[in-house]
């Protein structure tokens, strides 16, 4: 299929976690592919940061998981459901590691009664049977479609055991998702040359600050530092995949506004000479 226009990255929601703050959504981005959005994870909000971000719902038929933390998924069937209201009628495909397919079955057992409602009194196309759910482990080619090429590698993101980041091969450029990760080797791989760098990134000096602001988290501390990636981590990983552009995005912690933007561009840019942004809701890469 020809190319109808350049392909971009959206960033929907930059903030790390599960808890809802002003400021920063929680963890969504899409990446569009001639005109075809593909959106990567479902944190609360996904749908409201879509229609902002000018993404029709009904042109939504690609979403990929990177993991199944609450911040990632949170919002995955509503949105599912959210595309069906506005006319869906076509398969839509969902990819992820397991327990994928139960936990998108579970959702649809909590609506059951509205669906199965709407189905006889507005003649509506079963969701149910729309959704195409794709589990995988293994890393590799997920599929090539519509001009482009998604493939998937297996992260690091204790204590799960099932967390990937996502490249998307287009025709005029290369995108990496880094999903939660820490730092590890097989990054530098996978997103070798990659024109976008979309990473996580942990600021550790505000990690204290964060754990005093919430209670009952004794082993929260311990959770971060081993599941994530630092500041002086990560334009290591930029630099060795040697990326041209790095974006922050989901920011731990994401709503300290004692962290400034030159804090957060302080320790990457040590090791990373090329393009870094740090990343906003609904900024256009």
């Amino acid at each position: 299929m020809p190319a109808t226009s350049d392909t971009r990255l959206i960033l929907l929601g930059t903030k790390g976690g599960p808890r809802v703050a002003s400021g920063r959504a929680n963890p969504a981005n899409v990446v569009v592919v001639n005109d075809r959005p593909y959106v990567i994870d479902c944190g609360y909000g996904v749908t409201r940061q879509l229609i902002e971000a000018g993404i029709p719902l009904q042109q939504v038929r690609t979403i990929l998981i990177t993991h199944h933390h609450s911040d990632h998924i949170l919002e995955l069937g509503p949105l599912l459901y959210n595309i069906w209201a506005c006319g869906l009628h076509g398969p839509i495909d969902v990819w992820g590691p397991p327990p994928l397919q139960q936990i998108i079955d579970g959702f649809f057992q909590s609506m059951m009664y509205d669906i199965d409602i709407r189905i006889e009194d507005e003649e509506r196309a079963d969701l149910r049977k729309l959704v195409r759910v794709h589990e995988f482990e293994a890393p590799g080619v997920m599929f090539e479609t519509n001009g482009v090429r998604v493939s998937a590698i297996k992260v690091r993101h204790p204590p799960l055991t099932r967390a990937y980041a996502y490249r998307f091969d287009a025709h005029d450029r290369s995108i990496v998702l880094s999903g939660d990760t820490t730092f590890f080797p097989g990054m530098l791989a996978f997103a070798k040359g990659a024109d976008v760098l979309l990473h996580e990134v942990m600021y550790l000096d505000g990690i204290d600050r964060l754990i005093a602001r919430l209670p009952n988290v004794t082993r929260l501390r311990e959770h971060l530092v081993a599941a994530h990636t630092t500041t002086r981590e990560v334009g290591k990983v930029a630099a060795g995949a040697g990326v041209k552009t790095l974006v922050l995005n989901h920011f731990v912690p994401g709503d300290d506004p004692s962290i400034t933007e030159d804090m957060w561009r302080a320790d990457p840019c040590k090791d990373f000479a090329g393009q870094l942004i740090v990343g906003r809701d609904l900024q256009t890469i």
